[in-house]
C-alpha cells in the first residue's frame, strides 16, 4: 500500500484510459485533458474499461512513478461524484479502492488465492533427473 502525506491530492480520471499508455501518454492526459500540472506531486489514477486494472501516476522530485495493479478476478469499485474529466478523492477512499472495498455495497472483495500443486512439480523434476 502507498504511504501518502495528507498534503498529497488524489485525482481519478472519470473516463477509462487506454492501458497501452505509459508515463508520457498519461502525463499528456493530465496536462491536456485535466489542465493540471503533472509535476505538482499529486496522484493521478487511471482505470481501464473493464475496471480490473489501475495505474497511478505521481511525480517524485526527479522522476515519475507509475504504479500498476491488475486484479485476477473482480473489479475496482468507485463512485465518482462531481463534474469534469477528473475527480478528487480523499486518501481513505484510495485505500479502500486499492484494497477492494466496495463502499456502496459495504462489501470487501475476497483476495485471489493461488493453490500450488507441489506434487506436479516434483514429478516433472524427477522425470528430468
Amino acid at each position: 500500500m502507498l504511504s501518502l502525506p495528507s498534503s498529497i491530492r488524489i485525482f481519478v480520471a472519470r473516463e477509462a484510459v487506454d492501458f497501452r499508455k505509459a508515463h508520457d501518454g498519461l502525463i499528456s492526459i493530465v496536462r491536456d485533458q485535466f489542465g493540471d500540472d503533472p509535476f505538482d506531486g499529486s496522484l493521478y489514477l487511471f482505470l481501464n474499461r473493464r475496471q480490473d486494472r489501475v495505474k497511478v501516476l505521481q511525480w517524485d522530485r526527479d522522476g515519475f512513478w507509475l504504479h500498476y495493479k491488475r486484479l485476477e478476478h473482480g473489479k475496482f469499485r468507485i463512485v465518482l461524484k462531481g463534474l469534469g474529466a477528473r475527480v478528487e478523492i480523499p486518501r481513505p477512499q484510495l485505500a479502500m479502492l486499492l484494497e477492494g472495498i466496495d463502499i456502496e455495497k459495504k462489501k470487501i472483495r475476497q483476495p485471489f488465492e493461488v493453490h500450488a500443486r507441489m506434487r506436479n512439480r516434483e514429478r516433472s523434476y524427477d522425470q528430468k533427473h
